[in-house]
C-alpha cells in the first residue's frame, strides 16, 4: 500500500497534468464521435498512470522512471556485466 503522502503526490501530479490537458483537448472529450472520445479518455487514464509511477519511484534515476513510464521491462542486476573472461551475463564460478 503506498504512504499518505506517495498519495497526496499521485493526486496532486494527476491533477495538474489532467487540468492541462483537459483545457486543451476539451474538444476531444467532448465529441460526439465515440472514437475521439475514448482516445481522450485514453489520455487521461495514462495520465494517471504516469502520475503514479513518477510518485512512486523517487528512488529512482530519471532514465529508470522513463523506463518504468514507458513499460520496458528492467534489466537484470547483471545485465551487461561482463565477468573476468569478457563474457557477458552472469558471472561463472
Amino acid at each position: 500500500m503506498a504512504k499518505d503522502d506517495t498519495i497526496e503526490n499521485r493526486v496532486y501530479l494527476f491533477e495538474s497534468l489532467a487540468s492541462s490537458y483537459i483545457s486543451a483537448a476539451s474538444e476531444l472529450l467532448s465529441s460526439e464521435d465515440e472514437a475521439v472520445r475514448s482516445r481522450a479518455m485514453r489520455v487521461l487514464a495514462d495520465l494517471a498512470y504516469l502520475s503514479c509511477v513518477v510518485s512512486d519511484t523517487g528512488h529512482l534515476t530519471a532514465e529508470q522512471v522513463r523506463q518504468r513510464a514507458l513499460g520496458a521491462p528492467e534489466p537484470s542486476p547483471t545485465e551487461g556485466d561482463e565477468d573476468d573472461k569478457g563474457r557477458k551475463g552472469k558471472k561463472h564460478k
